[in-house]
């Protein structure tokens, strides 16, 4: 290991790993090779090579990719948990994706990290009252990943939105740490109704393809939300529901089933 690479390995383990695997893909891909070193070996810190990529992404004719890289080194630098966030993020998705074999594939390809990255500095920007840029933000999150998150709603750290497409989290709605979010699910209001109306999902929670969680209620730590499951009440903590409307069916399965993921409720899930 040289001089370089021991420092990032020492400071930072996850872009070490970022940039380790990024040099085996231009040694296998070759093709890819000036997409690579763009996107990520040309750049000292994780945060400056996320900024550059999502950039690329979110940006329009007329909004360059300078001016939004630029947004995202203010945020930032503004708020360094932003990237711990970030690094957090890119564990839960390693650790819990069986698809996933190293950090290097969800951050150059999983649309599910990038929109909420995105959504993360549009938070950060919505904070600073500068809501009309993050309002762009979200819609273009929106339009390219397919996911629509509120600029204003509360994210935690170490979640995973697996496929991600079609997620919807409404303006009130905080989703707290360690929290696995698979495709098509809503946290929603249930109505015009205007103030707090939006779900707050505790850590740990799992909530599983097609589930909707409506109005202002609370769903309790390592909880699991079965697929295609509408829930109207709160939930309590380490419990399973499920059903349209749901209800309490057993236990959560086991202690943390955000990062366990089975979806399959069991006899042996029932108390």
């Amino acid at each position: 290991m040289n001089v370089i690479a021991e420092k990032f390995a020492t400071c930072d383990p996850v872009w070490s790993d970022i940039r380790l695997e990024a040099h085996e893909i231009v040694n296998s891909e070759t093709e890819l090779a000036a997409f690579i070193y763009q996107v990520v070996l040309s750049h000292e810190q994780l945060e400056d090579a996320l900024g550059h990529h999502l950039a690329s992404k979110l940006s329009t004719r007329e909004v360059e990719p300078q001016t939004i890289r630029r947004v995202f080194g203010e945020a930032f630098e503004d708020a360094p948990e932003i990237g711990e966030a970030v690094r957090a993020d890119l564990k839960a998705v390693l650790d819990r994706d069986p698809a996933c074999q190293n950090h290097v594939t969800p951050f150059l390809y999983f649309k599910g990290f990038h929109a909420l990255q995105s959504h993360r500095v549009a938070h950060w920007l919505w904070n600073k009252g500068r809501t009309n840029l993050a309002m762009f933000f979200q819609s273009r999150v929106s339009a390219l990943f397919g996911v629509d998150i509120h600029p204003a709603a509360v994210m935690g750290r170490g979640i995973m939105m697996d496929h991600a497409t079609g997620i919807v989290i409404g303006e009130t709605a905080v989703v707290g740490d360690d929290v696995s979010i698979l495709h098509d699910v809503t946290l929603g209001g249930t109505g015009k109704e205007t103030g707090d109306r939006h779900p707050k999902i505790g850590n740990g929670v799992l909530i599983s393809v097609g589930a909707k969680v409506l109005g202002n209620i609370e769903i309790g730590e390592c909880a699991r939300i079965a697929a295609g499951s509408v829930v109207l009440h709160p939930v309590p903590a380490h419990c399973t529901v499920a059903g349209v409307p749901a209800k309490v069916v057993g236990c959560a399965g086991c202690d943390q089933p955000a990062r366990e993921m089975n979806q399959l409720i069991n006899d042996s899930d029932e108390d």
